[in-house]
């Protein structure tokens, strides 16, 4: 089922005051499978525009469909609480200015049997906020989808990663959400937020914010994986619990970090299996210029070889340089970082 609600902003100058007034909310019904079509008068929506916003309201799979192929800038998806089962995807784009949203609470679960819960394949300037993505493959994924930020959310069940920007989606964010059993196909491949590619520096999925998340336990790879070619990710004031990494692909910290110009502060972390962060140089000038500031790691447990808190393998102080903080803190493990890497004030 689907509803769809116009809204459409005015402004009325009034002698002597200059107030704004909002006007106009007309809610009507459309039948689930219709798009912006006759049965809601002539359309053409703000992302060429001329015409209102549309809260689409919808509480079945189809209508989320249906909704997800014929939102249109500045929209809003607002998902009744319930079960929606299938894969969803949409190539629908909103702008900068008039971004779509889907929202729902986290009663609001996309459950797949398979596949991707939720792809926005080049869709770009979405917000994502609430609702919960469970089962499948992999949860929410961005491919070659800017200014997709998502808030709020709940993602688990899953037999690889998590939440996965790729193909160039940069300026993106995930922030206040939970992410937990992730990887369950044993392949090692269940990270929670993944940004980039491996293999290659062309995936450009720069400047990526991770803000406020609590990730684990049971993530089966890394809690974030930061790969080469990328560029600008900010880890911030993050939860990480490595119980549940099993050690294949070398998944033994809460983050890996092979891209450039990477921020990693205020992050709490404890559980892990050998460190809590690395860097590492999987291509030729990556993996340089991180700036690790005021993390707390407890790596009491940690029975890898290293179990430094921050296990900068690739350090060189002018090809490669690395920024530690004295304001990091550990407890348990052999150490702040490894010999050779200075901490700074």
């Amino acid at each position: 089922m689907l509803i769809r609600r116009r809204t459409a902003l005015s402004t009325v100058a009034l002698a002597g005051i200059g107030a704004v007034i909002a006007v106009g909310t007309v809610a009507v019904g459309a039948p689930s499978g219709t798009g912006h079509g006759p049965e809601n008068g002539p359309w053409s929506g703000p992302g060429n525009g001329t015409g209102p916003a549309e809260v689409i309201e919808v509480s079945d799979a189809a209508g989320l469909k249906d909704a997800l192929g014929s939102a249109q800038a500045g929209d809003t998806i607002q998902l009744a609480d319930g079960t929606y089962e299938g894969n969803f995807e949409t190539t629908a784009s909103g702008s900068g200015s008039a971004p779509i949203t889907l929202t729902g609470s986290a009663d609001a679960v996309l459950t797949a049997g398979g596949g991707y819960g939720l792809h926005l394949d080049g869709a770009s300037h979405w917000k994502l906020e609430g609702f919960t993505v469970t089962g499948g493959q992999k949860g929410i994924m961005m491919d070659a989808a800017n200014g997709v930020h998502i808030d709020s959310v709940t993602v688990h069940g899953l037999d690889m990663e998590g939440v996965h920007f790729r193909e160039s989606s940069s300026d993106g964010s995930i922030t206040n959400s939970t992410i937990y059993d992730t990887g369950n196909d044993g392949r090692g491949m269940g990270e929670g937020v993944y940004v980039g590619s491996a293999g290659g520096t062309d995936d450009k999925s720069d400047r990526i914010l991770i803000e406020g998340n609590t990730l684990g336990p049971d993530i089966r790879g890394e809690n974030i994986d930061i790969k080469e070619g990328t560029t600008g990710a900010r880890i911030v004031g993050n939860t990480f619990d490595g119980n549940g990494l099993t050690g294949a692909n070398y998944d033994d910290s809460w983050v890996d970090i092979k891209g450039n110009d990477v921020l990693v502060e205020n992050n709490t972390g404890k559980n892990t299996t050998n460190d809590g962060y690395q860097t590492h140089d999987a291509q030729d000038g990556w993996g340089c210029d991180t700036v690790f500031r005021g993390n707390k790691s407890d790596l009491n447990g940690a029975s890898g070889p290293d179990r430094f808190a921050i296990n900068v393998t690739n350090y060189d102080e002018q090809d490669c340089p690395v920024t530690v903080t004295g304001d990091n803190t550990v407890t348990g493990g052999k150490g702040l970082t490894n010999p050779g890497v200075p901490v700074g004030d």
